[in-house]
């Protein structure tokens, strides 16, 4: 069977690039035209001072004698004098009345001063100069110019007519985009990057855990697969799926893994992209992003961080503007007309559900709404031995372990912690992941890089190892407080010190206890820093403490109403990141809040404090260990916390390996070469050596 050649011309185009070529083609003529005209106005802005008068303001021309014309020089009749070719003068001499063309309010604009001029004319000598005839040539009215040339017919009717033309060429487009809409505009209107079926190759199989989440949206994808079985029972599937969470819980991946498992196109857009610098090109694009969903038949529209534009309208707080309003209206507009056959479907993700429009979120919009939270212990298992499943690690690693000690990570977390560790892996030459690397890839996580360029004097290293080792007692003495995991007095980022703590379970509810007892360890520090140094040499080193602990107290008092005295009543403001001047309280309830916020702190100070002064000859000792190693691990801490006696044996076993680390770095530093035997020379024959 014969096949269809393709055309070889290089200048046959399609249908379509034949409207885009023509289109384009008059957007690049009435460019040229528009800075053609710009150009010649504004050489004739600066000339018509320095060089011609046009010949539209020469009223008439009479010749006179020389002498005639000297004669009105020197009484001064010239507005101007015009010395051409060194022998011609002209004279120039205002006329009354009079304008350069019947648009004189365009030769105004374009010529400044639109006066007409009577022009006497006479020849000089050639070897007399205008100074011998008395004609300054330094004056402002004497002009030199090297040939006369006229104004040409084109130029005189772009001045004249240009801007008329180029009113009626303005306003003909401009109406032209009126009747075609806001795509008739030149601005780049592309949005959504299309993943057809061969580019989506995430599937569920990829995205770890979530079995809830999955489930939901399987929904979405048998639809998608059989829409003729949903058709026939008159079933409507929701036209918008939001899913929100945190950052980093695999949003994006999961509406990736619905175009993957439905195997339609997949239409990527972020909510930055429909922000425009002219209002109407946002609701354009909208537009442009669905009908290139349609003409795909089946499609998913996934839009990322749709709360960039689409926040509560009406609000009067929060900076909304009408290009934000237009998109929204625009959205809704596309979406209401679906049909019940279209077989698109609109994916959202965002950060802050509570600030997207109610109109939004309604029935018949994206009325799908799934929370992709956290994952639990199982779900992170899972996720760390899916980015693990390629890769090379010794039998020692403990993933489970691994796992627990990573509460609260999400999954962006989790592969970041993997590939540092793969990171150290490679710059270290090896094959495979070590329990070390992991240990590592996680500090530089969660604490950040070690700055051992960054010394410390003996008094603030003393200072800011009793701080941390106050925040790490009290931790481990209360039952409630999160457990230590870490201690470093390696400063890092911002810090000098830190003391790494972490849930052995996940924890959905907190009680009044726990709360108080993470307070109590977070003003461990300060308290170390007043019972081993005395109040007057307390240090800034625990502002974040206090910041930390006055939020968790404020929202025990105000937001979760646990104490006895305000009752169960919410006094938090959640309006108040929208600076509202007004508190959902009176002045005599928010001065009984100020008093028991400080109350709880200054009394989980004091435990603080009682605390250490029980431990404290404990943690002397503890302290010269933590100095010598500038670390600690878990199990190091605990060993002392049961047998203090450790703490010498600790620093012993320290000394052998460092004294064991001098040592094979100095055996390196000795270079083993073999000696050379030295050549003996032959006597000179014949010779003798100078003395």
């Amino acid at each position: 069977m014969a096949t269809k050649k393709k055309s070889s011309n290089p200048f046959s185009f399609s249908k379509k690039n034949k409207k885009q070529s023509l289109y384009q083609s008059r957007r690049f003529i009435a460019l040229v035209i528009l800075g053609g005209y710009i150009l010649i106005n504004l050489l004739s802005w600066s000339t018509s001072d320095s060089v011609l008068i046009s010949d539209k303001q020469i009223a008439t021309t009479e010749a006179v004698t020389l002498n005639e014309f000297l004669q009105n020089y020197q009484s001064d009749s010239y507005e101007r004098v015009e010395l051409i070719d060194e022998t011609n003068l002209r004279g120039f001499v205002v006329a009354t009345g009079g304008t350069s063309s019947s648009f004189g309010f365009l030769d105004s604009f374009l010529q400044g001063d639109s006066e007409m001029y009577t022009v006497q004319t006479t020849e000089k000598p050639l070897q007399t100069t205008i100074t011998d005839l008395g004609i300054d040539p330094a004056s402002d009215e004497t002009i030199f110019v090297a040939s006369f040339t006229q104004w040409s017919f084109f130029v005189d009717f772009l001045i004249n007519w240009g801007p008329m033309l180029l009113l009626f060429g303005f306003l003909f487009f401009a109406m032209r985009g009126m009747g075609k809409g806001a795509g008739a505009l030149p601005f780049n209107l592309k949005i959504g990057t299309l993943n057809d079926q061969t580019q989506s190759k995430t599937k569920f199989a990829d995205v770890a855990g979530m079995d809830e989440v999955k489930e939901e949206l399987m929904e979405v994808v048998d639809y998608l697969k059989n829409p003729k079985k949903y058709h026939e029972v008159g079933a409507r599937t929701p036209k918008g799926v939001l899913l929100y969470g945190q950052p980093g819980t695999g949003k994006t991946l999961l509406a990736r893994a619905v175009a993957g498992e439905s195997n339609v196109p997949f239409l990527y857009s972020s909510g930055a992209e429909f922000m425009g610098m002219f209002v109407g090109v946002g609701s354009e694009k909208v537009r442009t992003l669905f009908e290139k969903a349609k003409k795909l038949g089946k499609a998913i529209i996934f839009i990322d961080e749709i709360d960039a534009f689409g926040k509560s309208r009406g609000s009067g707080v929060g900076g909304h503007h009408q290009w934000q309003e237009e998109i929204v209206n625009q959205i809704l507009t596309e979406m209401d007309g679906f049909t019940p056959n279209t077989s698109v479907v609109v994916i959202a993700a965002t950060n802050r559900p509570d600030i997207l429009d109610p109109a939004l979120t309604r029935a018949g919009r994206f009325d799908r709404k799934i929370m992709v939270s956290r994952p639990t212990y199982e779900e992170r298992l899972a996720i760390l031995q899916y980015y693990l499943k390629d890769k090379k690690v010794t039998k020692d690693v403990d993933t489970e372990g691994i796992a627990r000690r990573i509460s609260g990570f999400v999954g962006a977390d989790i592969e970041n912690v993997v590939n540092e560790a793969s990171l150290k892996l490679a710059k270290d030459g090896r094959k495979e992941i070590t329990p070390q690397d992991f240990e590592y890839a996680l500090e530089k996580h969660l604490m950040w890089p070690e700055k051992k360029n960054r010394t410390l004097n003996e008094k603030e290293r003393n200072i800011v190892t009793y701080h941390e080792l106050g925040h790490a007692v009290t931790a481990h003495v209360l039952d409630e407080a999160d457990q230590v995991e870490k201690i470093s007095i390696v400063s890092r980022g911002q810090a000098l010190g830190l003391t790494w703590k972490s849930s052995e379970e996940d924890t959905h509810l907190y009680s009044k206890t726990k709360m108080l007892h993470e307070v109590i360890s977070l003003l461990g520090g300060r308290a170390a820093e007043e019972v081993w140094f005395g109040f007057d040499n307390i240090t800034t080193g625990a502002s974040n403490d206090f910041e930390r602990a006055t939020r968790i107290i404020s929202d025990m008092v105000a937001k979760y109403g646990m104490d006895a005295d305000l009752g169960p009543v919410m006094y938090w403001d959640k309006d108040k990141d929208n600076y509202t001047m007004f508190k959902p309280y009176s002045e005599k309830t928010g001065e009984l809040i100020d008093s028991k916020i400080k109350g709880y702190l200054m009394e989980c100070y004091d435990e603080s404090k009682k605390i250490l002064q029980k431990h404290k000859a404990d943690i002397d000792r503890m302290a010269d260990v933590l100095k010598a190693k500038e670390y600690l691990t878990k199990e190091e801490f605990e060993t002392l916390m049961e047998d203090i006696s450790q703490a010498d044996v600790m620093l012993a076993d320290y000394e052998k390996l460092i004294s064991k680390e001098e040592r094979e770095a100095a055996k390196a530093k000795k270079t083993i070469t073999k000696k050379k035997t030295p050549v003996k020379k032959k006597p000179l024959e014949g010779k003798k050596l100078a003395g």
